[in-house]
């Protein structure tokens, strides 16, 4: 069944519970929830809460201990070696230490997921060069990771995440290691593919970046997820957090 994002949440969590083996504790507590496409949130809580274990769970790195995820259609547990890969194509992911390939210069390391599933190796590197110009790197094409900032690598970062132009993007802290100037262009970056048709959501901590957005809030405490107005503060919900229009 082909996805309909005008009538269907591009994401759905039912009664969703996560803990690590062996680990009796639940990270994320019986969470209900959904996410509309072309939405922007910010998902917020203190370090150690499960921020990063959330999004794993958004791109089906894990799967849930109890409960069922739905993205784009698709029930994470239905997922298997064989359709797993191209369910991860519409998800692209920036996490905060950027992995970046430090053998390949930039362009190759943007390049190479689209070059993964082309046979248009020409097209593939035409579109990274567009797409590193997008973030302001373009004339450091051949440049290594090693010879750029933290904040340049996570530029690069977001331009390899958007190059197979997916459905969601899902942000791990990335702007934990850069400053505000840096942070500001991040936001931006992901705000223009926010009217471009994707979902973004943003995991930090940091309040003042939360706060001076202004878009919607979800903060992560004791394995719950609460709704929050980040001009005011945040307020548990006495009942199922669904739609956020």
């Amino acid at each position: 069944m082909k996805f309909n994002e005008r009538s269907c949440p591009l994401i759905e969590l039912n009664d969703v519970s996560f803990s690590y083996k062996g680990y009796s504790r639940d990270i994320l507590k019986s969470i209900n929830i959904e996410f509309q496409s072309h939405e922007f949130y910010f998902l917020t809580g203190n370090s150690g809460v499960g921020k990063t274990s959330f999004l794993k769970l958004l791109c089906a790195a894990y799967l849930p201990t109890s409960g069922h995820i739905t993205i784009l259609g698709v029930n994470t547990r239905d997922l298997n070696i064989n359709s797993l890969p191209s369910f991860r194509q519409k998800i692209g992911i920036v996490q905060q230490d950027c992995e970046l390939f430090e053998h390949l210069n930039i362009l190759e390391n943007v390049a190479l997921a689209l070059k993964l599933q082309s046979d248009n190796p020409r097209r593939a590197n035409n579109y990274a060069e567009e797409l590193l110009a997008w973030v302001d790197l373009g004339d450091y094409l051949k440049r290594y990771p090693k010879e750029l900032s933290q904040g340049q690598k996570q530029r690069v970062a977001v331009a390899r995440a958007v190059i197979r132009k997916p459905k969601l993007i899902l942000a791990d802290e990335p702007t934990g290691n850069v400053d505000q100037a840096q942070s500001k262009r991040l936001m931006g970056l992901f705000a223009e593919l926010v009217k471009m048709g994707t979902t973004v959501i943003v995991a930090t901590h940091n309040r003042q970046l939360v706060v001076s957005k202004g878009y919607r809030e979800l903060r992560l405490s004791d394995g719950e997820i609460k709704k929050a107005d980040p001009l005011r503060g945040t307020s548990s919900l006495t009942a199922k957090l669904m739609r956020l229009a």
